[in-house]
């Protein structure tokens, strides 16, 4: 495939309908044809099933067990685009008063195109550390892709401990977010006529007990502080979300089951078991001799890198960032640091526009996000060891 402007590449991923249940292989198989070519190594990394897959793209020399060099990654998945206000195909990218419109502009092919790309331009014998882009599948739901990724691979020596990953940060530079933990209560009851109720058995009463516990339970969390409050002033402390509800058949029948889904979204430092047995206790209490379960549906762990990581370094003194900041979304970066990497967010777009109708991506942010990568890229792959590589210059104003 012949070489493609960072616009045309954007394009033909927008192209690429990833939402479920369509998988990702359109998107994988564009990004494999069209970087594979001398000095580059891919290897496709199976998902759970046939629709779904990672992507590993090698650049550049690996050393055994150095794990210098800088890793690049996006998630080639997006989120269905089914609401009635777009104004234009989703699936179809459009350029309108400096912005690119389109299912996954910002969230987030249109890092996927910059990455591809600048491995595309590289001249792989000019690296001297190598270069390493991961794509995954399933980030919407639940980054499955990237703890699939952190769980299996057992070849740490060939990842750069160093990793941008590329959600939408209107060009700041993150080095912490919160986790998030998605659980299932299910409660059973007996089916009965709702004029003969000592026939039957309510799921739902027994659920209003729930979520009432629950609303306890998330006001006591509210007032607790760990050592990473103090890095999400907004909301300094791990959130609880009773999200949906659902039960019954019909306003004349006993409800045999009622449904409640949750999350939790859990600080840096915090882990996941206990409260998820917090959690499990309350809806116990709660339940009394009701029949209930309780189900973990998805998990990403919260991400929190040191702040005098060399990459935040880089990146702060190239965006002119005097701090890099946090945010209480969830990316893939959790489950890469689990492999002992070093993990900044930034790219380009903001999260705001992402999974609504009409998102965009400004083209003067794919250029500023362009320009910051290529001369990250330059001081973690291209510039010599030594004191001498550590000076970067500020990249424009973002």
């Amino acid at each position: 495939m012949n070489q493609l402007s960072d616009v045309d590449l954007l394009a033909r991923l927008v192209a690429c309908e990833t939402a479920r249940p369509n998988g990702n292989l359109a998107a994988v198989d564009l990004l494999a044809d069209y970087l594979d070519r001398p000095g580059v190594r891919l290897e496709r990394l199976a998902g759970p099933d046939d629709s779904r897959a990672n992507l590993l793209v090698e650049v550049g020399p690996s050393p055994p067990g150095d794990r210098s060099g800088l890793l690049l990654c996006g998630h080639t998945d997006v989120v269905p685009a089914g609401e009635p206000e777009w104004e234009t195909d989703p699936f179809v990218l459009t350029e309108r008063r400096g912005a690119l419109y389109g299912r996954g502009t910002a969230d987030m092919k249109g890092f996927v195109a910059l990455a591809a790309n600048l491995v595309r331009e590289l001249g792989a014998e000019t690296l001297r550390r190598p270069l390493v882009l991961l794509f995954t599948y399933d980030e919407e739901v639940g980054t499955l892709g990237a703890r699939r990724f952190a769980e299996t691979w057992t070849d740490r020596g060939r990842l750069p401990r160093l990793a941008i990953i590329g959600e939408p940060t209107r060009l700041e530079v993150v080095r912490a977010h919160k986790g998030i933990v998605e659980l299932r209560v299910a409660l059973a009851g007996t089916a009965a006529h709702s004029g003969y109720p000592h026939l039957g058995e309510s799921a739902i009463e027994p659920a209003a007990r729930v979520v009432t516990a629950l609303a306890e339970l998330r006001g006591a969390l509210e007032g607790e502080r760990v050592e990473a409050s103090a890095s999400f002033p907004q909301v300094p402390f791990v959130s609880l979300n009773v999200g949906t509800i659902r039960g019954g058949a019909a306003p004349n029948i006993v409800p045999d089951r009622c449904v409640a889904e949750i999350t939790l979204r859990p600080l840096p430092g915090v882990p996941s078991g206990p409260l998820i047995e917090r959690v499990r206790q309350v809806v116990a209490r709660a339940a009394g001799p009701a029949r209930w379960s309780l189900e973990v549906v998805s998990e990403s762990p919260p991400m929190l890198t040191p702040p005098k990581s060399p990459l935040l370094g880089a990146l702060e003194a190239l965006t002119g960032q005097p701090e890099a900041s946090t945010v209480s979304y969830a990316t893939d970066a959790g489950w890469l640091q689990t492999l002992d990497l070093d993990c900044a967010i930034f790219g380009p777009g903001d999260i705001a526009t992402a999974h609504r109708p009409n998102e965009f991506v400004p083209v003067v942010d794919l250029v500023r996000a362009r320009a910051v990568l290529e001369r990250t890229i330059g001081r973690f792959c291209h510039a010599p060891t030594g004191p001498e590589s550590g000076a970067v210059g500020q990249v424009g104003a973002t």
